[in-house]
């Protein structure tokens, strides 16, 4: 049970983002950061995986080749929660989370059992009646949240999903995911400029440099100053907190970089 690729290559207009793209299998359980510099290719394969963007090569998930499944069936499988937020409409959140199962062809009653387990698990349970337009940004994030969670997807694909979120609600969505993907046994990848999120929540980090894999492995492994470095332009390291877990220190730009 994985998620393979093999060989990809992506264009964004006439440039090419991605170029002959080869990842070790994403394992069914696991939670992987996809980082990199801005322009590196995180949101571009993230879409490609989706199957938004045109792509040559092989995207595998669990023996089934995602690009020749039909479109219901892709996207029954496979979730993508982009950076962009959710419309404001007049919909309230029970009703635009409803309106989304259903139109996958769950019955209204299994629905209507996955809103109240996501909402309550993600404590967002008084909103349901609240109508989209009146909530925050970090709060309509959360419903996107729930929407995408709800679906219960074989591919968890997530776009900087942190991007609205204050330091409380970060959390709740990283922990989430983690708790979703153990329970059911699905894969995550998460595009992330957050790189002490990267550390407390993956399993493993694949960095993206120039459409290219410059590291890819468990995130004590990958984010050394050689890599930090060379793919960042700085001078950073991982450090251990007086309870023992790591945190990514900066400490200013490299050298070459400002010259």
């Amino acid at each position: 049970m994985s998620l393979q690729v093999l060989e990809l290559n992506v264009k964004q207009g006439n440039t090419q983002v991605i170029s002959q793209l080869n990842l070790l299998p994403l394992t069914a359980g696991s939670v992987t950061a996809l980082i990199g510099p801005n322009g590196a290719g995180k949101s571009t394969l993230i879409h490609a995986l989706a199957g938004l963007l045109p792509a040559r090569g092989q995207i595998i998930l669990h023996g089934q080749s995602l690009p020749q499944l039909a479109h219901d069936e892709r996207c029954r499988r496979v979730a993508l929660l982009p950076q962009s937020l959710p419309q404001s409409t007049g919909l309230t959140v029970y009703e635009l989370l409803l309106g989304g199962l259903l139109t996958l062809g769950l019955a209204p009653h299994e629905a209507e059992v996955r809103i109240a387990r996501y909402l309550s698990q993600l404590h967002l349970s008084n909103l349901a009646m609240r109508p989209l337009a009146t909530l925050s940004g970090g709060q309509r994030q959360m419903v996107a949240l729930a929407q995408l969670l709800a679906r219960q997807p074989e591919l968890l694909l997530l776009d900087e999903p942190n991007s609205a979120l204050d330091l409380h609600w970060q959390l709740a969505l990283v922990e989430a995911i983690r708790t979703d993907v153990r329970e059911r046994n699905s894969i995550a990848l998460l595009a992330l400029h957050d790189l002490n999120l990267a550390l407390r929540c993956c399993d493993r980090i694949i960095v993206l440099h120039d459409g290219q894999c410059a590291a890819d492995g468990t995130p004590l492994v990958v984010l050394t100053p050689a890599l930090l470095a060379k793919v960042y332009g700085i001078e950073g390291r991982i450090e251990h907190c007086s309870q023992g877990k790591p945190m990514f220190v900066l400490d200013q730009m490299s050298a070459w970089s400002v010259q």
